[in-house]
């Protein structure tokens, strides 16, 4: 997690949570009318406008505040943490279950990978290789656990690391599994918000005997600036049961290794 991220209490950030949401939804609002709709003083307020405007999450503007445009917000670790996490961490479950001891995997800098931590506690044996900050400070206590961690230049909206750095660092390994995850599926097409982002993903990609994509229901048939890969380019595509049926059929129709992670329960999986 990045610094500001571990300065925050628990109040502080559920505040800054609900200020992001309440501006998202309004456009833009004045520095007075956070005074009055949070409780606390303008003081707080410019504080948390100048680490929320850090974070990318929104751009402060004389007298006020305003909302960055859906992609940039959407791309930031903070609105990517809450968002779909019934579904990330089905599909993490899932995931989880086609690693096995001896294994070295890769992990994005994706939340829905980093749900897979948790199942990664009680496994031996297993290298992981991340460019995530967030992962790795998190396995960086798992003595079970050999862990890789890519640098580069570290981006705090993603809380990770990118950049020319990162991507000859991934060129110089071999991993037998990536799991990974995308801004929005179009089609048969992967999408990512982030430029940088993608040229990372691609080189994650080309390190990889086995890649498998995890991307929720929600992410198909939206869309996202930068094109990143077919789907027949990844050996497994994860995603969970509400997706659309003429979806599903669709991506059947075209070859795509289709699994789907049952919501019904947090570790039911159903192979389609």
């Amino acid at each position: 997690m990045n610094m500001l991220h571990l300065a925050e209490t628990g109040a502080v950030a559920t505040r800054r949570r609900a200020m992001v949401d309440y501006v998202m939804n309004r456009g833009n609002v004045e520095i007075d009318e956070l005074v009055t709709r949070f409780a606390t003083s303008r003081m707080t307020i410019h504080r948390d406008l100048q680490a929320l405007s850090a974070q990318g999450l929104l751009r402060r503007v004389h007298g006020g505040v305003t909302a960055l445009p859906n992609g940039i917000a959407e791309s930031s670790m903070l609105y990517r943490r809450r968002r779909a996490m019934r579904e990330k961490k089905a599909m993490a479950a899932m995931a989880a279950s086609m690693i096995v001891p001896g294994d070295v995997i890769a992990l994005d800098d994706s939340t829905t990978a980093c749900c897979m931590v948790d199942h990664l506690a009680t496994m031996g044996g297993v290298t992981v290789v991340t460019n995530s900050l967030g992962i790795a400070s998190t396995l960086a206590g798992m003595p079970s656990i050999s862990l890789m961690a890519l640098g580069g230049r570290y981006h705090p909206i993603f809380d990770a690391f990118f950049g020319l750095m990162c991507e000859q660092a991934i060129g110089a390994l071999r991993v037998n599994t990536l799991f990974m995850s995308v801004s929005a599926v179009h089609g048969v097409n992967a999408y990512h918000q982030e430029q940088e982002i993608v040229k990372a993903k691609h080189a994650l990609m080309r390190s990889a005997d086995r890649r498998v994509l995890m991307a929720d229901s929600t992410k198909f048939g939206s869309n996202a600036l930068n094109r990143l890969a077919d789907l027949s380019e990844f050996d497994v595509v994860i995603t969970d049961d509400g997706l659309d049926p003429a979806i599903r059929d669709s991506l059947l129709d075209h070859g795509v290794t289709l699994q789907m992670a049952c919501l019904c329960a947090s570790n039911a999986v159903t192979p389609e």
